[in-house]
């Protein structure tokens, strides 16, 4: 019999897994909403200025095969405190050495990418809490965490202009610190964590197809997601001539949609299956980054695009976390590291790609086109694989949850 989930699981620590990936998502991105001050500080092309937002998605996307590896050996709890404390001091040494050139930001950059490498960390600390029925709403909530670029889109434009932007860096330091202490009180490893394997066995799993298949069909819905919400802010101030502050607040309305869903997109994925889900996922954002490619003439009908791109996304990042932990629910931490690599990779691509687009052809077009035909080619591949899973490790008698 199915137990509710308030009781099916760990609610303390659930909520410091999210708590701690919001505040570590919020970091990641921060160089995006600051990038429009930055770039006239450091006077960066356009290129550079893709670059730089997608660095810190590029190192955190690596980092998490790294950080999966450690919460498989340190566990989750562990290997989340060691994260944290490296992002609190390379944001104080940044902070109080400066930053005054173009490769020390590329650095910086680099070290926020532990940040990003937390994903690693919450999702396994409360997917191992929580029975098969249960996954995907439990790290629906965990994963909405990526909620940090909201406050990340809100205050770090307007704090620039107050403060400067330099001083941003110091100050995202406060709520970092106040984090790491809550999550060390509420935070606690599940006793069904699984002994830690030879690294050699992380690569079999590759040996495995459907590892491969969910790493791209992630790459597409959280690349996707967080390369947008990456580079928004830089692409309405240069689109549509919005001030840093209001291009701030029309990335948060972006990120904040796409965020707060992905709880809804686990629970949906949990009620009709997660291929059904994410198919619908992937057919709504081809056509909407297809329909924002064209250069509409408004910044608020972007807006109102962009804003359904990022909810048919943040669905997308539910549903796959769903399925993922019912075909390697032994394997979730290298699995967790491995697809939330993949996630970050797209993101990098994405984010990178819309600099040089406009950098070499004058528009945005070609960057929002390829990653639309990304998501089509998604669906195709989804499609392929469907009946394969529903027959096998999603079959009724194998899995209580819904594929």
């Amino acid at each position: 019999m199915k137990s509710s989930f308030l009781k099916a699981g760990h609610t303390s620590t659930l909520f410091a897994a999210f708590l701690y990936f919001d505040l570590s998502f919020m970091v990641w991105v921060m160089l995006g909403p600051l990038g429009v001050q930055i770039a006239h500080d450091l006077q960066l092309t356009p290129a550079q200025k893709g670059l730089m937002v997608a660095t810190p998605v590029l190192s955190g996307a690596l980092l998490r095969i790294v950080m999966g590896i450690l919460v498989d050996h340190l566990r989750p709890r562990m290997a989340g405190a060691i994260g944290q404390v490296i992002v609190i001091l390379a944001l104080l040494i940044a902070w109080l050495l400066g930053i005054h050139s173009y490769g020390q930001v590329l650095a910086l950059g680099l070290a926020l990418g532990v940040a990003g490498a937390s994903f690693a960390v919450a999702l396994p600390l409360a997917s191992r809490w929580y029975p098969p029925e249960h996954q995907g709403t439990a790290l629906g909530i965990a994963g909405a965490g990526n909620s940090g670029t909201v406050f990340a889109a809100l205050l770090a434009p307007g704090l620039a202009v107050a403060y400067g932007w330099e001083n941003v860096l110091g100050l995202a330091v406060i709520p970092l610190v106040a984090t790491l202490a809550i999550y060390l009180l509420m935070a606690k490893d599940s006793p069904e964590c699984p002994p830690a394997k030879p690294l050699a066995d992380y690569l079999k799993i590759l040996q495995d197809k459907d590892a491969w298949w969910f790493m791209f069909f992630y790459g597409v819905t959280f690349g996707g997601f967080v390369g947008l919400a990456s580079s928004l802010t830089i692409y309405f101030n240069d689109q549509y001539g919005l001030t840093p502050v209001v291009a701030g607040y029309f990335t948060a309305a972006c990120v904040f949609s796409g965020s707060m869903v992905r709880p809804v997109g686990g629970m949906v994925a949990d009620r009709v299956g997660g291929i059904k889900s994410l198919s619908v996922v992937y057919i709504l954002a081809a056509g909407l980054l297809g329909g924002v490619s064209i250069g509409l003439p408004q910044a608020w009908m972007a807006l109102a695009l962009f804003m359904l791109a990022m909810l048919a996304l943040g669905m997308g990042n539910g549903a796959v976390f769903q399925l993922v932990p019912q075909r390697f629910r032994k394997e979730i931490g290298v699995m967790t590291g491995l697809v939330g690599m993949a996630g970050g990779l797209g993101g990098f691509y994405l984010a990178s790609s819309l600099g040089y687009s406009r950098q070499l052809t004058g528009s945005y077009q070609a960057g929002f086109l390829i990653f639309a035909a990304l998501a089509v080619l998604a669906l195709t591949g989804l499609t392929a694989v469907k009946t394969r899973w529903r027959t096998t490790w999603g079959a009724a008698h194998m899995t209580a949850a819904r594929v």
